[in-house]
């Protein structure tokens, strides 16, 4: 029998449907992020700064480009004999098949892969958060305080509070009560989704709740530790911390990363980022092209002028190009003599010349106002949009389109464009 101190269960099963089209072909944690990473890598990378070496990722919406991302864990220094990586998706069970149904009954249906660890403590982790966090250091608060649960918490403004499950705690920050999502909220301390539980609590927590439909931490298992006098902690964490659930906070948190100062720094060497890198070639910046705060991957070709973007690896920008603002994923190709105004662009699309997103007055998207809207223009993955295309803003457009599919070459504001077998 292995002894672990601590394993960390990543949750990273979630289609992410507020990211639109991005979500469509991929799981939300690997959805590329600031130019060459995705947003798996933050908490995976938190982990092996912490010296969380076990790490066990439960994956269930279209998994394949996850699994293939993480392997066997080399970048992050993961690929070892005893603990690493573990890529756990829901499997057939000899009395039934299940999907996993709720975060904790992901949990519960990996007790014997935690159990092989025989942990004293197992950290509870969500895969798409863009921040840097020492969990050691909460491990630490967690064993002072003999807690059996550790709830990581972050101040938000009170008028923002009531979107989160908030705790009450006491002047040593031991929680008193909390509630979810509350109409008036009692606190600022909104829970991050990370935990730190005493193994035994976990198990018996969940052993006990197992038959409950779509069984969940916020809901269930914590008020159900609560109850039964459990002692639970808030570890307040006031660090960079960024929920990239929707495209409008997908865009600023790329955004943000190109700041003079940068609230979230990709270069500290202390606290590294890793990733799965291709061997790509260095980029190239031709003569003509202007390149001004913007992060461009390796392997990109930039003959256009690109300002306050984030470029994946791999991209082409045509000459006489103008990029603003926008963010353009792995291996995607940009004709000439375009205009892109605030557009996130996903991987493998390919622009024809003379084609401008991002143009005119802003209109309610038609579709799904509440996914496409903050004047954002979304092109899914592998999208075809031909030469001399005008498209406005709030607008989307996924898959392989013709000029037969635009009128008089051009797409209104606030329109979506999806092909029969592009389903978003």
């Amino acid at each position: 029998m292995y002894k672990k101190e601590m394993i960390a269960m990543l949750l990273a099963g979630g289609q992410g449907s507020r990211l639109g089209v991005l979500t469509s072909k991929v799981a939300k944690p690997a959805v590329a992020f600031g130019g060459k990473y995705r947003i798996i890598d933050f908490p995976l990378s938190n982990c092996i700064n912490s010296g969380v070496d076990t790490v066990g990722v439960l994956t269930q919406y279209q998994p394949l480009r996850l699994n293939s991302h993480i392997g066997i864990g080399i970048p992050w220094d993961l690929d070892r004999n005893i603990g690493g990586v573990s890529v756990l998706p829901p499997y057939e069970k000899s009395k039934n098949s299940e999907w996993y149904t709720g975060t904790a009954n992901a949990i519960y249906q990996n007790i014997d892969y935690m159990e092989a660890y025989n942990p004293d403590y197992v950290l509870i982790l969500s895969g798409d958060h863009i921040y840097k966090m020492d969990y050691e250091v909460m491990l630490d608060f967690h064993k002072a305080n003999g807690a059996e649960v550790t709830i990581a918490a972050m101040p938000v403004p009170i008028e923002e509070a009531k979107r989160f499950g908030i705790v009450i705690t006491d002047e040593n920050k031991k929680i008193q009560d909390f509630e979810e999502k509350p109409e008036h909220p009692r606190s600022n301390l909104a829970s991050m989704g990370i935990y730190i539980f005493n193994w035994k609590t976990l198990k018996e927590a969940l052993i006990t709740l197992a038959d409950q439909p779509a069984l969940d931490f916020g809901k269930h298992v914590i008020p159900y530790c609560h109850g039964k006098g459990a002692p639970l902690y808030a570890y307040e964490f006031n660090g960079y911390w960024k929920d990239v659930g929707t495209l409008n906070s997908y865009w600023e948190a790329n955004m943000e990363l190109i700041d003079i100062i940068p609230e979230f720094n990709l270069y500290e060497e202390y606290w590294k980022i890793y990733t799965r890198s291709e061997i790509l070639p260095p980029q190239y910046v031709s003569a003509d092209s202007v390149v001004e705060k913007s992060i461009i991957g390796e392997g990109s070709t930039i003959l256009g002028k690109v300002y306050n973007s984030v470029i994946g690896c791999g991209v082409t920008i045509g000459a006489g190009t103008v990029v603003r603002d926008s963010i353009i994923m792995n291996r995607t190709e940009i004709g000439e003599n375009c205009e892109l105004n605030k557009a996130i662009i996903a991987e493998e699309v390919v622009v024809g010349k003379n084609v401008k997103l991002g143009i005119g007055e802003e209109a309610e998207n038609e579709t799904d106002p509440h996914i496409y809207n903050h004047g954002i223009v979304t092109i899914g993955e592998k999208s075809v949009i031909p030469d001399g295309i005008t498209v406005g803003k709030n607008s989307v457009i996924f898959g392989k389109t013709s000029s037969e599919d635009f009128e008089n070459a051009y797409l209104a504001s606030g329109k979506t464009l999806i092909k029969a077998g592009d389903k978003a």
